[in-house]
């Protein structure tokens, strides 16, 4: 059975210490048993009570029984009507090429597949949230859903579990937990025990309440925080708590938000304002982007970094274990922190200064495109993706304006490189349904449209951009413009099979000095049509030369994305020139660069090759072989379309599948595939890499 660590999927690491909720988890590990009804389960209750750290602790539990993993898709950052299917399928790593409703090709995707999904924070989402499980569930008996929500998703055949604050006695043990990381050396005895349990009952046994409390030990005695709780707090909370009409008591919602305001109030008014203004990130966010969103006025940006630990320590802002210059804030408190700024009035202002930092990220990601920085941008997008489509969302709210267009465009670039298709597809073709003037950004986003078409494989869609995205390059007089629209005009020729046309159409593009921005990018995957056509039509000497050339290029200026796939071109003219062994290199090698990139299709293709290799190496491992298949259909799913579905690349898949049988008879072939087809993404490529 493997270990909690080894299980598929992307569920964060286990947090520190979890205490009690013995009954709910075994209610839960009943309820997500695969060989249940299916019926989707919803934990409710309050902000702050734990039901995201109850829902990933049961899916940990119930996940050895899903061999396609356990996948949590957090909803909170989403704002947008229409964007709970593509985070869901970006969560799953779907890089789906189709350009059909997300929804269909999430269910043709999820068909055939055994996992658990958890969606959490839906209470803003409810009816996204209902239609797509619905859909799932629908079509995919596989699949289980465990759901976090304030409310039911309100759907025929959910289960629901309120989670209630904590028992007194799991209470008692996390704050003694919590306060012996805050004061070492706590320990419950007589005395702490009663004042303890004093401020449990108080904070009415909610979890984040608690955590609050603990954290204000680095400056208050436990005494002198039950006397404040006891004082101060109770007495606010008698006011709240008792209606003078109805006499009814304090609903928790209540507890945990004046819990929340007490905190407030203790920190400093330039920590408050602070905190205020951090609520406008979607996701986790850097130093570096506090300090340029946040400071102004009296907060001077010097001194946001020392504010920002002070926060840490109060546990208002929680730092990233895996990276400590990023840090996040819990749903809850950057609700308090939002209506603060919008009391403030100042909710509008720090939201397009947010939009504008990551305007500003994006430009100069696109500037430093083609450079050795590429996978370090690379990785840069995926940790602010949450922030970089709040940025979008905002931009267009004016969808004609030129800040939408340089954000949109430039963000959508990053996306298209990163997998990321659908959500630059949807964002570009809002911003580009308006009216502009002619300009790098038109340009740049007519660009990014036209890659996208070309990427996911559809040259109908393509070639209208394209036609936009050249004119407008030779209307710029921008010959490196001019050479990088190339790839977008031939990108079809190609997908039509067309590879005469394609070294026709290459001879009238005048090559010019390969640049270091996108445009640069550009410039190289043009220049990868070449060697790509040669291969389509059986000129394997000219893929050597052009292909040569070709990859010092990538690799003197540092692009990978292009580099991978001409690693890729290059291990297909060796096999079929009887190169086997090189071919093995170089497979590898386009392998290992697209999965740098997060390129799904990229890595799919690199293990064809790999597979096509082992197949015709004399003394090749066939089982090898057959699980590298079983690996590459996986990897196909995420892409939605089997080898693009060209003809050619089809017939050699199913020639090589009958091959291996052939060569090790139907039962181990199948065993040997099964194997492939068990691993997760991940363990796959691991697997594919080794030599």
């Amino acid at each position: 059975m493997p270990s909690e660590k080894a299980l598929p999927g992307n569920l964060p690491p286990a947090p520190r210490g979890f205490v009690g909720r013995q009954d709910e988890l075994a209610w839960l590990a009943e309820k997500l048993e695969p060989s249940g009804d299916g019926r989707p389960v919803t934990l409710v209750g309050v902000g702050g009570v734990g039901k995201t750290r109850l829902a990933l602790r049961a899916a940990r539990r119930a996940g050895v029984a899903y061999p396609d993993g356990v996948w949590l898709v957090e909803l909170s950052p989403l704002r947008a009507e229409g964007q709970v299917p593509v985070a869901v399928m970006e969560a799953l790593r779907v890089a789906d090429q189709t350009a059909g409703p997300v929804i269909g090709a999430l269910c043709a995707w999820a068909r055939d597949k055994r996992l658990l999904l958890v969606l959490d924070t839906c209470e803003h989402l409810l009816a996204e949230c209902a239609a797509l499980v619905a859909d799932l569930l629908a079509v995919a008996p596989g699949v289980r859903v465990l759901v976090t929500s304030r409310e039911p998703l309100d759907m025929p055949g959910e289960r629901t579990l309120e989670v209630e604050p904590l028992q007194e006695a799991d209470a008692t043990a996390l704050f003694a937990q919590r306060a012996a990381t805050v004061t070492p050396g706590f320990v419950l005895d007589t005395t702490t025990r009663r004042q303890v349990t004093g401020v449990c009952r108080i904070l009415d046994g909610i979890p984040l309440a608690i955590e609050l409390a603990v954290a204000r030990l680095s400056s208050h005695s436990l005494e002198e925080l039950h006397e404040l709780l006891g004082d101060r707090l109770r007495s606010r909370f008698d006011v709240l708590a008792r209606d003078e009409k109805t006499g009814q008591g304090l609903p928790r919602h209540w507890t945990l938000r004046t819990t929340i305001g007490w905190s407030h109030e203790l920190c400093a008014p330039l920590e408050r304002l602070l905190w205020a203004r951090l609520s406008v990130f979607a996701g986790s966010f850097t130093r570096r982007a506090a300090e340029w969103i946040c400071a102004g006025g009296p907060l001077r940006a010097d001194r946001v970094e020392i504010l920002l630990l002070r926060l840490t320590r109060q546990s208002v802002v929680l730092r990233d274990p895996a990276d400590p210059d990023r840090f996040r804030l819990l749903d809850t408190v950057r609700e308090y922190g939002a209506d603060w700024l919008r009391e403030l009035g100042e909710g509008e202002a720090v939201r397009r200064r947010h939009r504008d930092h990551y305007r500003r990220f994006a430009r100069e990601a696109c500037s430093d495109w083609n450079t050795g920085r590429q996978v370090a941008w690379c990785e840069r997008v995926f940790a602010e993706h949450a922030n970089l489509r709040a940025a979008v969302d905002c931009a267009l709210e004016d969808p004609g304006s030129r800040v939408a267009l340089e954000t949109v465009g430039g963000i959508g670039f990053l996306w298209r490189h990163c997998g990321m298709l659908r959500e630059a597809r949807l964002a570009l073709d809002r911003v580009l349904a308006a009216e502009h003037e002619p300009g790098e950004g038109l340009l740049l986003a007519l660009w990014s449209r036209a890659a996208v078409a070309v990427t996911q494989g559809h040259p109908d869609a393509a070639v209208p951009w394209a036609e936009r995205c050249m004119d407008l390059a030779r209307e710029l007089g921008d010959p490196a413009a001019i050479d990088a629209t190339g790839y977008v005009t031939l990108g079809p020729l190609v997908l039509t099979g067309r590879p005469a046309a394609t070294i026709e159409a290459l001879s009238d593009l005048p090559l010019v000095p390969v640049v270091s921005d996108w445009r640069g990018s550009g410039q190289l995957q043009m220049r990868a049509m070449r060697p790509l056509a040669h291969l389509m039509s059986g000129a394997y000497t000219e893929v050597d030369e052009s292909a040569a050339e070709l990859r010092a290029l990538c690799a003197g200026s540092g692009e990978l994305w292009t580099g991978a796939f001409v690693d890729a071109f290059i291990a297909d003219a060796d096999l079929a020139q009887g190169r086997t062994a090189a071919a093995l290199g170089n497979a590898r090698a386009a392998l290992a660069g697209h999965r740098l990139m997060h390129n799904t299709p990229g890595v799919a293709f690199g293990i064809d090759a790999l597979v096509a290799a082992e197949v015709r190496e004399e003394d090749g491992d066939g089982r090898r072989a057959a699980r590298l298949l079983g690996i590459s259909r996986r990897a196909w799913e995420r892409v939605g379309r089997e080898q693009f579905s060209l003809p050619g690349r089809v017939a050699a898949r199913e020639a090589r599948e009958r091959l291996l049988r052939d060569r090790l008879g139907d039962t181990v072939y199948e065993e040997a595939y099964a194997r492939g087809l068990a691993m997760s993404y991940d363990e796959g490529l691991d697997y594919a890499l080794r030599s």
